[in-house]
Protein backbone atom coordinates (compact mmCIF):
# COMPACT_ATOMS: atom_id res chain seq x y z
CA UNK A 1 0.00 0.00 0.00
CA UNK A 2 1.68 3.20 -1.37
CA UNK A 3 2.18 5.82 1.72
CA UNK A 4 -0.10 8.54 2.48
CA UNK A 5 0.25 11.97 0.97
CA UNK A 6 2.04 14.48 2.97
CA UNK A 7 0.24 17.63 1.51
CA UNK A 8 -2.89 17.34 -0.46
CA UNK A 9 -3.24 18.68 -3.81
CA UNK A 10 -4.66 22.25 -2.88
CA UNK A 11 -2.01 23.18 -0.39
CA UNK A 12 0.76 22.39 -2.47
CA UNK A 13 -1.09 24.62 -5.42
CA UNK A 14 -1.77 27.39 -2.31
CA UNK A 15 1.73 27.14 -1.31
CA UNK A 16 2.08 27.56 -5.30
CA UNK A 17 -0.24 30.79 -5.65
CA UNK A 18 1.75 32.50 -2.77
CA UNK A 19 4.78 32.23 -4.39
CA UNK A 20 3.30 33.36 -7.82
CA UNK A 21 2.05 36.43 -5.80
CA UNK A 22 4.84 37.10 -4.05
CA UNK A 23 8.15 36.46 -6.58
CA UNK A 24 6.55 35.93 -9.50
CA UNK A 25 5.84 32.79 -12.13
CA UNK A 26 9.61 32.08 -12.51
CA UNK A 27 10.17 31.50 -8.66
CA UNK A 28 8.21 28.99 -8.55
CA UNK A 29 10.47 25.52 -8.41
CA UNK A 30 10.21 22.05 -6.36
CA UNK A 31 12.80 23.51 -3.81
CA UNK A 32 10.85 26.65 -3.28
CA UNK A 33 7.75 24.52 -2.83
CA UNK A 34 9.00 22.23 -0.41
CA UNK A 35 10.71 25.05 1.64
CA UNK A 36 7.21 27.16 1.53
CA UNK A 37 5.48 24.17 3.12
CA UNK A 38 8.07 23.27 5.12
CA UNK A 39 9.27 19.76 3.59
CA UNK A 40 11.45 18.87 1.10
CA UNK A 41 10.05 18.47 -2.66
CA UNK A 42 9.60 15.08 -2.92
CA UNK A 43 5.65 15.78 -1.44
CA UNK A 44 5.41 17.62 -4.12
CA UNK A 45 5.75 14.87 -6.90
CA UNK A 46 3.81 12.36 -4.64
CA UNK A 47 0.87 14.42 -6.21
CA UNK A 48 1.86 16.11 -9.45
CA UNK A 49 3.29 14.64 -11.97
CA UNK A 50 6.05 17.08 -12.60
CA UNK A 51 6.92 20.82 -12.51
CA UNK A 52 4.79 21.23 -15.63
CA UNK A 53 1.35 20.53 -14.14
CA UNK A 54 2.40 22.44 -11.23
CA UNK A 55 2.68 25.46 -13.68
CA UNK A 56 -0.12 24.51 -15.71
CA UNK A 57 -2.89 24.17 -12.43
CA UNK A 58 -0.89 27.49 -10.99
CA UNK A 59 -2.20 29.08 -14.56
CA UNK A 60 -5.83 27.40 -14.18
CA UNK A 61 -6.26 28.87 -10.69
CA UNK A 62 -4.77 32.16 -11.71
CA UNK A 63 -7.33 32.41 -14.65
CA UNK A 64 -10.55 31.42 -11.54
CA UNK A 65 -9.29 34.84 -9.79
CA UNK A 66 -9.11 36.43 -13.06
CA UNK A 67 -12.64 35.24 -14.37
CA UNK A 68 -14.45 36.48 -10.90
CA UNK A 69 -12.96 40.39 -11.57
CA UNK A 70 -14.54 39.80 -15.29
CA UNK A 71 -18.19 38.72 -14.25
CA UNK A 72 -18.63 41.07 -11.62
CA UNK A 73 -17.99 43.54 -14.83
CA UNK A 74 -20.46 41.54 -16.61
CA UNK A 75 -22.85 41.86 -14.14
CA UNK A 76 -23.19 46.20 -13.96
CA UNK A 77 -25.07 48.02 -15.77
CA UNK A 78 -22.27 49.10 -18.26
CA UNK A 79 -21.18 45.52 -19.13
CA UNK A 80 -18.05 46.58 -21.46
CA UNK A 81 -16.87 49.61 -19.73
CA UNK A 82 -16.94 47.37 -15.96
CA UNK A 83 -15.04 44.49 -17.92
CA UNK A 84 -12.46 47.24 -18.75
CA UNK A 85 -12.52 48.46 -15.31
CA UNK A 86 -12.09 45.37 -13.73
CA UNK A 87 -9.23 44.34 -16.25
CA UNK A 88 -7.61 46.97 -14.64
CA UNK A 89 -8.48 46.56 -11.43
CA UNK A 90 -7.18 42.97 -11.55
CA UNK A 91 -3.66 44.52 -12.73
CA UNK A 92 -3.65 46.42 -9.77
CA UNK A 93 -4.58 44.16 -7.45
CA UNK A 94 -3.06 41.02 -8.50
CA UNK A 95 0.09 42.12 -10.88
CA UNK A 96 1.76 38.48 -11.31
CA UNK A 97 -1.21 37.13 -12.11
CA UNK A 98 -1.51 39.54 -14.52
CA UNK A 99 1.59 39.02 -15.88
CA UNK A 100 1.22 35.13 -16.11
CA UNK A 101 -1.95 35.53 -17.79
CA UNK A 102 -1.20 39.01 -20.31
CA UNK A 103 2.17 39.51 -20.48
CA UNK A 104 3.59 36.03 -21.40
CA UNK A 105 4.75 35.00 -25.30
CA UNK A 106 2.17 32.83 -26.67
CA UNK A 107 3.11 29.94 -29.30
CA UNK A 108 2.72 30.39 -32.05
CA UNK A 109 2.25 34.03 -31.56
CA UNK A 110 -0.71 35.13 -33.11
CA UNK A 111 -2.23 38.29 -35.37
CA UNK A 112 -3.95 41.38 -33.53
CA UNK A 113 -7.39 39.84 -35.04
CA UNK A 114 -6.85 36.65 -33.69
CA UNK A 115 -5.34 37.73 -30.36
CA UNK A 116 -8.12 37.79 -27.89
CA UNK A 117 -9.97 34.63 -28.37
CA UNK A 118 -7.00 33.05 -27.61
CA UNK A 119 -6.35 34.64 -24.33
CA UNK A 120 -9.89 36.11 -23.09
CA UNK A 121 -11.89 32.52 -22.70
CA UNK A 122 -14.66 34.73 -21.71
CA UNK A 123 -14.47 36.23 -25.29
CA UNK A 124 -17.88 35.41 -26.56
CA UNK A 125 -19.59 36.80 -23.23
CA UNK A 126 -17.58 40.07 -23.91
CA UNK A 127 -17.73 40.27 -27.55
CA UNK A 128 -21.99 40.15 -27.22
CA UNK A 129 -21.79 42.71 -24.44
CA UNK A 130 -20.97 45.23 -27.23
CA UNK A 131 -22.50 43.77 -30.35
CA UNK A 132 -25.90 43.19 -28.73
CA UNK A 133 -26.27 46.50 -26.52
CA UNK A 134 -25.14 48.81 -28.98
CA UNK A 135 -26.77 47.16 -32.06
CA UNK A 136 -23.37 46.63 -33.59
CA UNK A 137 -22.16 44.21 -36.66
CA UNK A 138 -19.69 41.04 -35.75
CA UNK A 139 -16.74 43.24 -37.48
CA UNK A 140 -17.78 47.00 -35.85
CA UNK A 141 -18.35 44.80 -32.45
CA UNK A 142 -14.83 42.37 -33.23
CA UNK A 143 -12.91 45.97 -33.48
CA UNK A 144 -14.29 47.93 -31.08
CA UNK A 145 -13.25 45.25 -28.87
CA UNK A 146 -9.74 44.70 -30.09
CA UNK A 147 -9.28 48.42 -30.13
CA UNK A 148 -10.50 48.98 -26.65
CA UNK A 149 -8.44 45.76 -25.47
CA UNK A 150 -5.26 47.95 -26.77
CA UNK A 151 -5.54 50.48 -25.15
CA UNK A 152 -7.23 48.97 -21.89
CA UNK A 153 -4.51 46.64 -22.05
CA UNK A 154 -1.80 49.45 -22.04
CA UNK A 155 -3.19 50.69 -19.10
CA UNK A 156 -3.25 47.74 -16.95
CA UNK A 157 0.11 46.92 -18.30
CA UNK A 158 1.40 50.36 -16.58
CA UNK A 159 0.00 49.69 -13.10
CA UNK A 160 0.91 45.91 -13.23
CA UNK A 161 4.41 47.06 -13.64
CA UNK A 162 4.64 49.74 -11.02
CA UNK A 163 5.20 52.25 -14.31
CA UNK A 164 2.95 54.44 -13.00
CA UNK A 165 -0.67 54.52 -11.59
CA UNK A 166 -4.38 55.83 -12.51
CA UNK A 167 -6.78 56.71 -9.95
CA UNK A 168 -10.19 54.55 -10.41
CA UNK A 169 -12.38 58.05 -11.33
CA UNK A 170 -9.11 58.86 -14.09
CA UNK A 171 -9.43 55.47 -15.63
CA UNK A 172 -13.05 55.36 -15.62
CA UNK A 173 -12.75 58.48 -17.25
CA UNK A 174 -10.35 57.55 -19.70
CA UNK A 175 -12.30 54.31 -21.37
CA UNK A 176 -15.36 56.22 -21.83
CA UNK A 177 -14.12 59.15 -23.61
CA UNK A 178 -11.68 56.40 -26.00
CA UNK A 179 -15.09 54.25 -26.02
CA UNK A 180 -18.04 56.18 -27.37
CA UNK A 181 -15.12 57.98 -29.81
CA UNK A 182 -14.78 54.73 -31.15
CA UNK A 183 -18.21 53.43 -31.20
CA UNK A 184 -19.33 57.16 -32.96
CA UNK A 185 -16.59 55.88 -35.95
CA UNK A 186 -18.12 52.63 -35.93
CA UNK A 187 -21.95 53.56 -36.13
CA UNK A 188 -21.24 57.11 -37.47
CA UNK A 189 -24.48 59.48 -38.08
CA UNK A 190 -26.53 56.91 -36.78
CA UNK A 191 -25.33 57.20 -33.24
CA UNK A 192 -25.01 60.93 -33.20
CA UNK A 193 -28.50 61.41 -30.95
CA UNK A 194 -28.20 58.45 -28.73
CA UNK A 195 -24.44 59.18 -28.09
CA UNK A 196 -25.48 62.29 -25.94
CA UNK A 197 -27.19 59.81 -23.78
CA UNK A 198 -25.01 57.29 -23.77
CA UNK A 199 -22.19 59.69 -22.67
CA UNK A 200 -24.46 60.74 -19.64
CA UNK A 201 -24.81 56.99 -18.77
CA UNK A 202 -21.26 56.32 -18.75
CA UNK A 203 -20.19 59.59 -16.71
CA UNK A 204 -22.92 58.56 -14.22
CA UNK A 205 -21.61 55.44 -14.28
CA UNK A 206 -17.82 56.56 -13.25
CA UNK A 207 -19.20 58.88 -10.68
CA UNK A 208 -21.20 56.19 -8.84
CA UNK A 209 -17.72 54.62 -8.81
Amino acid sequence: MPPKCKFTREEILDAAMGILREKGADAITARALGERLGSSSKPVFSVFRNMEEVQAEVKRAAREVYNQYVQEGLSGPLAFKGVGEQYIRFASREPELFRLLFMTKQQPEPEISGILPVIEENYEKILSSIRDVYQLEEESAQRLYRHLWIYTHGIATLMATAVCRFGPEESSRMLTQVFLSLLNQEKGSRFENRGNSDLQNHKKEGEKR
